[in-house]
């Protein structure tokens, strides 16, 4: 099942997504699903006739984790992690599908990071690897947006993970998906950089919620970033990213300068 968030008629609502690429029809939810259960109304509108927005803004946090591809990490030049190695991000990072983003003015090298995003779905802590099925809403993409330059200069990488707008998501939230091998592939203006298989991760996408879980709390709506794949590459005014993941869609974003 396919759950967005979008706008129509002035309106914010929640809705399942139906139908063929193409055909796609949202069926508006009575409340918001991560407190009150997915429950259809009667109204509905055609895709096309819609704005969507980011699937959910975490009313807690966003945790991501670095280094988490072997590829990835060594074309950083960095140590295959023993452990998932974690950062957050604040709710004011997030942008939707569609959405423009600005480049920060205190970074000259912000690169993409195509990943998949596991979002919360119950109150959970110290989650046994076997259970995290039972926290787990559903999926979606995301765009870990790094200011590398910050990264470097930074003890800490509040400023390089964390500026408006370096957490796209989208387009909706997956809620029944097998994580163990998907395609994850990001373009660049059309031009592939990035072409992975969660398979090729360090830690899944079970030991990563278990594992944060023991760190934090866990909200629902709360994200989890898993780590991308090699391949990453700086973004500069006017070029649009595009991340596919296999059984959930596409993200488009397209980055400018202020």
């Amino acid at each position: 099942m396919r759950i967005a968030r979008f706008t129509a008629e002035n309106e914010l609502y929640f809705g399942r997504v139906d139908g063929e690429p193409g055909e796609e029809r949202l069926t508006v939810l009575a409340g918001d699903p991560f407190y009150t259960g997915i429950t259809p109304t009667q109204k509905s509108f055609a895709l096309e006739d819609v704005r969507l927005v980011a699937p959910i803004i975490p009313r807690s946090k966003i945790v991501g984790v670095a280094r988490n591809w072997h590829d990835h990490a060594a074309e950083l030049g960095n140590e295959t992690p023993t452990s998932p190695q974690l950062f957050l991000k604040p709710n004011t990072s997030v942008a939707g599908p569609g959405d423009p983003v600005t480049l920060p003015e205190t970074s000259e090298s912000v690169s993409f990071e195509g990943e998949l995003a596991v979002v919360i779905g119950r109150m959970c802590k110290s989650v046994p690897v076997e259970r995290v099925p039972e926290v787990v809403f559903g999926y979606t993409c995301a765009n870990d947006l790094t200011a590398r330059d910050l990264q470097k200069s930074d003890l800490q990488w509040a400023r390089a993970k964390g500026f408006d707008g370096a957490c796209p998501l989208g387009p909706w939230i997956q809620t029944e998906l097998e994580t163990e091998d998907l395609s994850i592939r990001t373009w660049l203006d059309g031009d592939l950089r990035q072409d992975g298989t969660t398979g090729d991760m360090i830690f899944g996408v079970a030991e990563l919620v278990s594992f944060v879980s023991e760190a934090f709390t866990l909200l629902p709506g709360d994200v989890i970033l898993t780590g991308t794949p090699a391949g990453v590459g700086l973004v500069r005014d006017g070029e649009e990213v595009e991340i596919e993941i296999e059984g959930i869609g596409a993200l488009t974003n397209r980055m400018r300068r202020a």
